[in-house]
């Protein structure tokens, strides 16, 4: 008997200690079908994922694709099958060209047992033509934008003639116009037959592209049905299992002085001219488009950047950041857009990476105090509401809403007098989004400084107290809350090189 679906899950459980990740999970895709997938942080969706493609095994449950039942014990297992994935961290070794990346670890060979070049350039050419590109497939991947690179993974998968194509958070680190085109790249390989499993924490993503939705929750299936059927309220209600009446739970703190003021700051061919002042006891937003110099600025003003030129003061003090180091020292916080790379130290445990900013507060003389340690991380667990067994759990296990957290609770424990947030939200789901506005609140009613740089508008309009507008290093703008020109259109308009009235 023919199948309607591509590929199914059955009854699937994955357990880890003392984590039950999966349970009796099912999820039906159809051949050419665009079928989102959504949950909170800690859902089980990446969990799913790597059960999927053959990275874990599950302990109960079947795997069904094109109607045979399968056993994946390797990811090569999975991508025999017809199962791909494109991951939300890309698989690219940009050292090498766009032909070897398609092809890495299963070449071509000649005759003589030597990679077929010629051959491996053609079929290269061939996917990537597929999906309406034409470049050279000799190119070296980092000549390439992060767009076009997301676009050779997936020709790698279309080269494999894979029969679903699984997308984890595909649009995290696009710009508008490549986020168009990976739009149009989905629609065109739904068209030739190929399923996708689009996961994403966008909403408006999901209802653009997808037939059917499926939400998880706690690592168990809640809901599958057509996208027609479904609202934004109806899709947040059955993913957190509650409503959320205010996406953007907007606090007033009292404004005070200027805690962060910086004077015609300088960065050769980064930022120009760059001052504003940010002020205790409000949520100062930063807006712009991709490449308008916002995190270029922050990362300059922390020292993680040399500035050329320019003045920083914090309350009032003159001080030089040219180290992290320093900027940590003179009461700011950076909780930067990259939290794997730059963020975290994957490696250690949730309590080590809480006080990776303020180990001395917890040392006496110089060794490290473990039971002010453990106090204190799983105070900050609990206040936070970290998912985590334990704070001895190593941060790369968790989730990306949850490794956020403790993101957060690290700065939270350097107690800084001006928190930059840049993109505090990205990839993390609406329920994670308002707990990290929570804090923000948290943060502003003790009086602090709070700067949020952020490439949502919504959220940008949603909780700033004001707003400064970038566009190619410099300052095109600052909108008060207060005023009429508090609006989207004025925040584009300046962003895109408008003067505001």
């Amino acid at each position: 008997m023919v199948s309607e679906y591509i590929v199914e899950l059955k009854n699937i459980t994955k357990r880890f200690p003392g984590v039950v990740a999966l349970r009796n999970m099912n999820l039906q895709i159809k051949p050419g079908e665009i079928h989102g997938l959504i949950g909170e942080n800690g859902a089980g969706k990446s969990t799913l994922i790597k059960v999927l493609t053959g990275v874990y095994m599950a302990e109960e449950g079947e795997i069904w694709v094109d109607g045979k039942q399968r056993h994946f014990q390797s990811p090569e297992d999975s991508r025999d099958a017809g199962v791909a994935c494109v991951y939300q961290e890309l698989n690219i070794v940009k050292l090498l060209s766009i032909t070897d990346n398609v092809f890495i670890g299963r070449g071509i060979k000649n005759k003589s047992g030597l990679l077929d070049y010629p051959a491996m350039h053609k079929e290269a050419k061939a996917a990537l033509a597929q999906l309406g590109l034409d470049i050279d497939p000799r190119t070296q991947c980092a000549k390439i934008g992060m767009g076009l690179q997301q676009m050779v993974e997936i020709a790698k998968a279309i080269q494999l003639n894979a029969k679903m194509i699984i997308m984890d958070e595909p649009t995290s680190s696009l710009g508008e116009k490549e986020v168009d085109q990976l739009m149009d790249t989905v629609r065109k390989l739904k068209a030739k037959g190929v399923a996708v499993l689009f996961v994403s924490h966008k909403l408006e993503e999901l209802f653009e592209l997808c037939d059917r939705v499926t939400v998880m929750r706690d690592g168990e299936h809640i809901v599958t049905d057509d996208i027609k059927n479904m609202t934004n309220d109806s899709l947040i209600n059955a993913m957190v299992g509650r409503s959320l009446d205010n996406l953007f739970p907007k606090e007033y703190g009292v404004k005070g002085e200027a805690a962060l003021k910086v004077e015609h700051l300088e960065e050769t061919g980064v930022i120009h001219d760059v001052s504003f002042e940010a002020y205790n006891g409000q949520i100062l937003g930063f807006a712009g488009l991709v490449g308008a110099g916002r995190t270029e600025t922050m990362r300059a003003i922390f020292g993680a950047d040399h500035l050329d030129s320019g003045n920083i003061y914090v309350n009032g003090k003159k001080v030089k950041n040219r180290t992290p180091d320093e900027a940590i020292r003179n009461g700011i916080a950076f909780l930067t857009e990259d939290r794997k790379n730059q963020g975290l130290v994957l490696s250690q445990s949730v309590s080590t990476n809480l006080i990776l900013a303020s180990m001395k507060k917890f040392a006496k003389t110089s060794l490290i105090q473990g039971g002010k340690v453990k106090k204190s991380g799983e105070d900050m667990v609990n206040q936070l509401r970290i998912k985590t067994p334990s704070i001895n759990e190593i941060v790369g296990q968790l989730s990306g809403g949850n490794q956020q957290k403790v993101v957060i609770g690290k700065w939270i424990n350097a107690d800084a007098d001006v928190y930059i947030f840049d993109e505090p939200t990205r990839g993390i789901d609406v329920g994670a989004k308002i707990e990290v506005y929570n804090v923000m609140n948290s943060l502003v009613k003790q009086g602090k400084c709070v700067i949020m740089v952020s490439s949502e508008l919504p959220e940008i309009l949603g909780m700033s107290d004001r707003v400064i507008i970038m566009r190619e290093g410099k300052v095109m703008g600052e909108i008060d809350r207060e005023t009429d020109q508090f609006n989207q259109e004025s925040i584009m308009k300046a962003a895109w090189g408008g003067k505001l009235a």
